[in-house]
């Protein structure tokens, strides 16, 4: 893996927010890219059609190896084997593979288990069609107190890691660690438990979102251990479960990684996306359990506020709201519910005043959504947790890759997971085979370096 730096500090982080705030991190070249909207900024984008997708999939028992597992897709038109599995790379047991993060030179691809909170780091570029597993953290629980790791986001060489629980209680208490590129844990931060801004801090974590422009760090809630490894009938059964779920959201200043204000918002609010539009200062989140729609927004004083700007369904069906996908021009938003297999297309043209424009049913159960950076591609994976998908033949798990014109989306290629014994299917990210055509950071950006270097304190400090 690429050398990197040990030491870090908050100093440190300072100056290469301030360097990425200069560089126009988030300004967006005319070139036409073809990468999800839902990277962290620090990572560079994909310039034309993304050729693999990665899906990381849970392991079944009883299908296929039965390991969780990093699945490789050949998404390239008029290539001979599109819309097909090239390959697959099985890490061993079950852990409840769930999220995956690049590293800020998409090179490599970090991978969490929320059951076994092991991390794999896979090598993505010495050949992009067929990943390798270079290093397992195994002790991320141990040196943190956390559990569950989550969230992967890259900060300039850094991964910045969300986690659900903790050691103590495997409640939804938890926090947020850095580690450097190389696997090193660099630095613990506590999710609040204290007030801030009128609201009480709940500890609960889920995901996290950076705007590099404001100066900000934002992030959700969802439940701890206890919950997520619980099966999903039992526990909607159990009252005292239920009272354990997140119901705020925190801005954090990202110089210092100190919180600054807390939201009421309740139910589990889960995925957090920022509008990518230039000089946009507001992002978007679903919550879980009340099947609502919430911005947080600056104010004409700049102040951050929460703003619950629509309904997602019928709240009474509980649909289940989870992923979300914003388009990379932040007109539109792309929102599944996990119960009821459906995904909706929200005109956001006015995030104050969000409009449904586009439903369309994906299978019996939907889970994650990515689409492409032009908007022309969106593509759908089915698990949620293990423990929480549906049972018996609305068990479907599936990667379906749809094509989108703004009007109707139309089925491009699917595939079973099951039927090609590699288990359920979660999260899904791009890459190209050819690396150089990469975008760095935002146009006008000079070089990657600059910024790693700034994490780098002088020896002797």
């Amino acid at each position: 893996m690429p050398k990197c730096n040990n030491r870090f500090s908050l100093k440190a982080l300072a100056a290469a927010v301030s360097a990425t705030v200069a560089l126009g991190v988030t300004t967006l070249p005319a070139t036409t890219y073809a990468d999800e909207t839902c990277n962290s900024p620090f990572t560079p984008l994909i310039k034309g059609q993304e050729d693999v997708v990665y899906v990381w999939t849970l392991g079944v028992e009883g299908v296929g190896d039965g390991s969780d597992k990093l699945v490789t897709v050949d998404v390239r038109p008029g290539s001979k084997t599109y819309g097909k599995v090239i390959n697959y790379l099985s890490v061993g047991g079950r852990g409840e593979a769930h999220h995956t993060g690049f590293t800020d030179d998409r090179r490599y691809l970090w991978a969490g288990a929320l059951d076994s909170n092991k991390i794999f780091v896979f090598d993505i570029h010495t050949n992009p069609a067929k990943p390798t597993l270079v290093k397992t953290i195994t002790d991320f629980a141990e040196k943190t107190g956390y559990v569950g790791p989550h969230t992967f986001y890259a900060l300039p060489g850094r991964m910045m890691v969300q986690a659900l629980s903790n050691t103590k209680d495997h409640g939804g208490v938890t926090g947020i660690a850095i580690y450097n590129n190389e696997g090193a844990l660099i630095s613990k931060h506590d999710m609040p438990t204290t007030k801030i801004g009128g609201v009480m801090g709940d500890g609960y974590g889920y995901d996290l979102g950076i705007n590099p422009q404001k100066n900000v760090l934002l992030t959700s809630s969802f439940t701890g251990w206890n919950n997520y490894m619980m099966d999903l009938g039992k526990m909607v059964k159990d009252p005292d479960a239920m009272k354990h779920f997140g119901k705020t959201m925190a801005i954090w200043d990202l110089k210092t990684m100190e919180p600054k204000k807390i939201f009421d918002v309740p139910g589990a609010p889960l995925e957090i996306r920022w509008s990518l539009k230039k000089g946009d200062n507001w992002a978007v989140t679903a919550t879980a359990l009340t099947s609502k729609l919430y911005v947080i927004k600056q104010d004409k004083q700049g102040e951050w506020q929460s703003y619950d700007v629509g309904t997602i369904g019928n709240p009474a069906d509980v649909p289940l709201p989870v992923d979300i996908s914003m388009t990379a021009n932040g007109k539109g938003l792309w929102v599944n519910t996990m119960m009821e297999g459906m995904t909706r297309f929200y005109d956001f043209s006015n995030p104050m005043k969000p409009k449904e424009v586009y439903s369309k049913k994906i299978g019996s159960q939907v889970n994650m959504v990515s689409q492409s950076f032009d908007g022309k591609r969106v593509y759908f994976t089915t698990s949620l947790l293990g423990n929480w998908d549906k049972k018996g033949k609305d068990d479907e798990q599936f990667l379906k890759m749809y094509n989108w014109n703004g009007k109707k989306l139309t089925l491009g290629f699917s595939i079973d997971f099951y039927k090609e014994k590699l288990g359920r299917a979660h999260h899904m990210k791009f890459q190209a085979l050819d690396l150089s055509k990469l975008q760095p950071l935002a146009a006008g950006s000079q070089n990657l370096d600059s910024l790693k270097l700034a994490l780098t304190e002088p020896k002797g400090k």
